[in-house]
């Protein structure tokens, strides 16, 4: 990548009251990122949101003398940068609204695979824990499936121990630059993950792991996976949090179970209980809810036999859900016309033919 097109990207993210939402939209208007820093400013004035005073208050060129040093570091460290309208940006966490514009990455991974999950769950994990890890990571090999988690303590640096293994591509994101390592105790496994997998951070050089930064970590933990598995949680803590985050962004989520006496099995069975996760006992359960275990070419053509025989309104509830990658039981009902318990029921029906699924939360998608 060119360094000013870097430097361009980075000074982005300085520019004084411009938030992630509005940069999205700003630059929804213009050509590029060079076309924004080279405007000029009656052009800029036109942008829907752009006024005098935010024009003035984010200035342009303090913003891009910031980003020079780091623009430097990135290509002298052979880091790379994952832009939101690039194509190696991660697309399924370009879905979510509060999702950055801006990843560095350090490592050989892929962030568009036809399969990425995220795997979540306590720092003080137990022999239970790390016994349901053995079970799923090993059912996981060949199966070209990329794991995500965030290089915590307990069950998080298992996972990605595991993964290096077991020759599976695992991503750890991070809640601070990529100039550190946090905990300092796993600089051997992420040197190790970078050569199949890598480090993620939306963080610059020099960013300490504070608190606050992790909640954020979080949502790109949660935005960029097709599903997330919480093993082992308290009744607090950062797994809920991306489980909730992965419940927003519409994504499927797993908890496995737990002894009710035991406190780090509080979280799971917190989120069964209130149907914000699928309960799970081992990987052929979650294979068969994400609909992995059933060879592609089969699909299409079991669905097209299931819809000949579909009644008028489970035909019209099919082409609802067409337009939506998921949707909320009342949307479809308001879309359909009818009672939320006449469309609870077709739904029903439609999910024993295997043509819809249902997710926590009460929602709803087509199966392929």
């Amino acid at each position: 990548m060119d360094n000013i097109v870097l430097q361009q990207q980075i000074a982005l993210t300085f520019l004084n009251g411009t938030g992630r939402r509005k940069m999205r939209t700003i630059l929804t208007h213009i050509p590029d990122v060079n076309a924004f820093f080279q405007e000029k400013k009656k052009n800029l004035l036109k942008i829907p949101g752009v006024g005098e005073a935010s024009l003035i208050q984010m200035n342009r060129e303090e913003a891009m003398k910031k980003a020079e040093p780091f623009a430097a570091y990135f290509e002298n460290n052979n880091f790379k940068s994952h832009f939101f309208q690039d194509s190696n940006f991660p697309m399924r966490l370009n879905q979510c609204d509060d999702a950055p514009i801006l990843l560095f990455s350090h490592g050989e991974m892929d962030l568009n695979p036809p399969k990425i999950i995220s795997i979540v769950g306590t720092r003080n994990a137990t022999e239970y824990g790390k016994a349901i890890c053995d079970e799923l990571l090993h059912a996981l090999v060949d199966k070209n499936v990329v794991v995500v988690s965030g290089l915590a303590y307990g069950i998080d640096i298992y996972v990605h121990q595991l993964c290096v293994q077991l020759g599976i591509q695992t991503i750890g994101v991070l809640g601070h630059g990529l100039d550190r390592i946090y905990p300092s105790a796993h600089k051997h496994t992420a040197k190790q993950m970078t050569k199949h997998g890598g480090l993620l951070s939306e963080f610059l050089p020099g960013t300490m792991p504070d608190r606050m930064n992790f909640p954020m970590r979080n949502r790109i933990v949660a935005g960029m996976c097709d599903a997330t598995i919480v093993i082992e949680s308290g009744a607090k803590g950062g797994s809920l949090i991306t489980a909730e985050l992965a419940n927003d962004y519409s994504r499927d989520v797993f908890a496995f179970p737990g002894d009710i006496n035991k406190e780090f099995s509080k979280g799971c069975n917190y989120l069964i209980q209130q149907n914000r996760a699928h309960l799970i006992t081992g990987s052929k359960d979650f294979f068969r809810i994400m609909g992995w275990d059933v060879s592609p070419a089969k699909v299409p053509k079991q669905q097209n036999l299931f819809q000949a025989n579909l009644s008028d309104l489970e035909t019209k509830l099919v082409a609802i859900l067409k337009d939506k990658d998921t949707a909320s039981l009342d949307f479809i009902s308001l879309k359909s016309g009818e009672s939320v318990s006449e469309v609870s029921v077709n739904l029903l029906n439609l999910e024993f033919l295997g043509v819809v699924k249902t997710l926590p939360g009460n929602r709803f998608k087509l199966t392929s």
